[in-house]
């Protein structure tokens, strides 16, 4: 089941994705559910999956404005460093980590599907990270790895996109570089996590124009999903609604001689086996319209 977020003339909605076109929920779920976070949280996706099974769709999918999944999720945990031929990409003979690198970034760092990327006036090196997302469905603290895939809703695509020279202004910090407003993208929709029979077999490929960069699978991760959760599980509640990026692959501009970053009329494609594409056109700050985060 494919659920996503959405505006249409204006107004904040979210719906279910069916071939003939998408299926409008905001008002159909009672009072208590008018987000997709609010599903999750109310754990109503089996009320969401009753309504796709027997309602016709209200809107073609090319008539709506794609919003992030989870437009404002209490936390967006990344993880870096993630595939092991990641790290080995680094090339500073260190050994494979112990623990996973952990950062933060704010739900105004990102845009929906369609929207674009914006490249800052205050740095020419906007890079792309294609990832995939852990949506958290149901709340837990100090959760066990066997218990781990049941805290998942489901999974979407990242371009955990990042400006490279302010990852370097601090000492031990990556934040600036990391939440610069509407560098990333989160879409088009979630995937529910039912559709899935196996977590540490999905693909993973970032194309710019076309050109693939960025290729792997999830069998090459040091911290599979269920070692994440139990992981961030074990300082920090989980809620409903939490988005976890699991990591990017080799291949991000930064890593070319010399390096490949982003600029005002590229696009970015972001692929997740069994989830769909995030693509996203790139444009200077200055050119791009002023709108609202997805």
């Amino acid at each position: 089941m494919k659920l996503l977020s959405f505006e249409l003339q204006g107004q904040p909605r979210f719906g279910v994705v069916k071939e003939a076109g998408v299926i409008d929920l905001t008002q159909r779920m009672g009072s208590h559910i008018t987000t997709l976070r609010d599903v999750l949280r109310h754990d109503a996706l089996d009320q969401a999956r009753r309504l796709m099974q027997s309602t016709s769709p209200d809107h073609a999918l090319n008539s709506l404005r794609y919003a992030c999944p989870i437009p404002f999720p209490e936390k967006i945990i990344c993880v870096g460093v993630n595939y092991a031929h990641r790290n080995a990409e680094y090339k500073d003979g260190s050994d494979l980590p112990k623990y996973p690198s952990i950062f933060l970034r704010f739900p105004g760092s990102f845009v929906g599907h369609g929207e674009p990327l914006i490249r800052p006036p205050e740095s020419q090196q906007l890079d792309y990270e294609g990832e995939i997302a852990i949506i958290i469905g149901k709340a837990g603290r100090r959760i066990r790895v066997e218990q781990a895939h049941q805290h998942i809703a489901g999974l979407t695509c990242m371009n955990e996109g990042t400006i490279r020279d302010w990852l370097r202004h601090g000492k031990f910090n990556v934040t600036q570089g990391k939440n610069f407003d509407r560098t990333g993208a989160i879409g088009p929709w979630m995937v529910s996590a039912d559709a899935f029979t196996d977590f540490n077999q999905l693909s993973i490929c970032t194309r710019v124009n076309g050109e693939t960069r960025q290729e792997d699978n999830t069998k090459n991760l040091m911290f599979p999903f269920a070692e994440l959760i139990r992981y961030i599980s074990s300082w920090t509640t989980l809620q409903p609604g939490d988005v976890i990026a699991t990591g990017t692959p080799i291949g991000a501009g930064v890593r070319f001689d010399p390096p490949r970053f982003l600029k005002a009329g590229d696009r970015v494609d972001v692929e997740v086996g069994g989830v769909g594409v995030l693509s996203n056109p790139v444009a200077d700050e200055s050119s791009a319209s002023p709108t609202e985060p997805g």
